[in-house]
């Protein structure tokens, strides 16, 4: 697949720390609970750690529980890519950026609090924030 933003190996790996890029180009993922986002509550978009594409609106972040920052919608249809993952012994949902394909995170249809029933479940290191003034 081509996408609007693409990079070798090592022009990622010099963009990005070695756990982004474990996160981001490896579909890594970081410990639970030790995310610097994952407390973030202030107004503003959460951008592609890798290529500042906007991902998700702060109105859409809720608590989870889950240890990571979670949110029930990105900021359009087109923002991510949703595709089979069947490592670990499991089926889940990857979410990838659409701008430059890099891991975000994984998305579950386990949160009936809120208006779509979904949690996108993001890696903090995938991610920036980008307060609106």
């Amino acid at each position: 697949m081509t996408y609007k933003v693409t990079k070798t190996d090592d022009e990622w790996r010099k963009e990005l720390t070695p756990s982004e890029y474990k996160v981001l180009r490896e579909a890594g993922t970081e410990r639970a609970w030790t995310g610097a986002l994952l407390d973030e509550k202030r107004d503003g978009v959460f951008v592609c750690k890798a290529c500042g594409a906007d991902l998700f609106r702060s109105t859409t972040k809720f608590e989870s529980g889950s240890g990571w920052p979670s949110f029930f919608e990105p900021i359009s249809p087109d923002a991510v890519e949703l595709h089979r993952d069947v490592t670990y012994g499991m089926v889940r949902t990857e979410i990838r950026c659409a701008t430059c394909g890099s891991h975000l995170g994984h998305l579950f249809d386990d949160a009936p609090q809120t208006p779509t029933g979904d949690r996108y479940c993001m890696n903090s290191l995938s991610l920036e924030f980008e307060q609106k003034d």
